[in-house]
């Protein structure tokens, strides 16, 4: 009997209408255009409007887009691992939200929380629940609403983040499609440089919490880029070579879109060309879970079946990894 992998069968995406230019962030916080657009790569970035939406209202449209796609009800879902930072309520999961708003009324799910590497730890977890047979049908969903959580008054973080949301459907497959490998770390001391202050148990909200912006997201941008570039780079030329992958052999890296110049740094060291990356960051900013798999959307048209795919990604915390796939259709 060959053996079961677990393949992307469907990919959907969806951001907000909002567009967030770089020219209406110089009204609002001491920066230019040529600044971001230098440092980061970014010329706008979409904002999630209206009141009481939250991440898992732009999982249904990138959800119910995917399922059309594939031709399947919601209530085929057997699990849906939603990989988030900025949930809707801190409990129930968002997971839960979504199949709710979704019908998907025979799913079990829950959130995944490792900042932006969550979409890929929620790939290789699903990618379990496929290979062990236990489920056949799982849906990752990687999303986040950035804008709830960032001050807008701190031009360091405020030019990078956008709101959006990306899906996935993993499916068996015994034809040597899917899900090969992957590499997954974390380090837990980079907490310090890039994190949310207050809102969780250690320190729960207040009026103090509030007026100094503590729920926002803080970011020492110097050391999480010197982290970030070495580790993304290495782990995904890590995975390269334990697969014995060389750079011809890699169709497309897919990174996540937190900073052009450390998907250069990452592109150069697994020695592929520009022209196998996949990059949307000028336009939709980092979206955190969102990244990757809004990528796989814009692409999709592109891909191949058979396309060796590396997928790569850094964190806060820290979290890093990278997920080596075949495309199987």
């Amino acid at each position: 009997m060959s053996k079961i992998h677990a393949a992307i069968t469907a990919v959907n995406g969806y951001v907000p209408e909002y567009v967030l230019t770089n020219k209406e962030l110089e009204s609002i916080v001491d920066t230019t255009d040529e600044w971001i657009t230098s440092r980061t790569g970014i010329k706008e970035r979409r904002i999630l409007k209206g009141e009481g939406l939250g991440t898992s209202d732009m999982a249904v449209h990138a959800v119910n887009g995917l399922l059309k796609k594939r031709g399947i009800t919601a209530e085929e879902i057997e699990l849906i691992i939603f990989c988030t930072t900025t949930p809707d309520l801190p409990f129930p999961a968002s997971a839960n939200i979504l199949a709710d708003k979704i019908g998907a009324k025979n799913a079990w799910g829950y959130d995944l929380q490792a900042a932006c590497s969550g979409f890929i730890y929620g790939v290789s977890t699903g990618a379990q629940f496929i290979e062990s047979g236990k489920h056949k049908k799982v849906l990752v969903v990687g999303g986040d609403k950035m804008s709830s959580i960032i001050n807008y008054q701190d031009r360091t973080t405020c030019i990078i983040f956008g709101d959006g949301c990306g899906a996935v459907l993993l499916e068996p497959n015994e034809e040597g499609f899917g899900v090969m490998d992957s590499i997954l770390r974390s380090d837990g001391s980079g907490r310090q440089f890039l994190h949310q202050k207050a809102g969780g148990s250690a320190r729960p909200a207040s009026h103090e919490t509030v007026d100094n912006h503590e729920h926002a997201v803080y970011q020492e941008g110097q050391a999480v880029f010197k982290f970030a570039v070495t580790n993304m780079a290495d782990v995904a030329a890590e995975i390269m070579d334990r697969n014995n992958l060389t750079s011809e052999d890699v169709t497309w890296l897919v990174p996540h879109q937190a900073n052009k110049r450390i998907i250069d740094a990452t592109a150069s060291r697994m020695g592929v060309g520009s022209e196998k990356v996949m990059i949307n960051i000028q336009r939709y900013g980092n979206t955190t879970n969102g990244t990757i798999p809004l990528c796989l959307w814009e692409w999709e048209s592109q891909l191949k079946k058979g396309d060796n795919i590396i997928l790569a990604a850094f964190g806060g915390g820290f979290t890093w990894g990278s997920v080596y796939l075949k495309w199987a259709y």
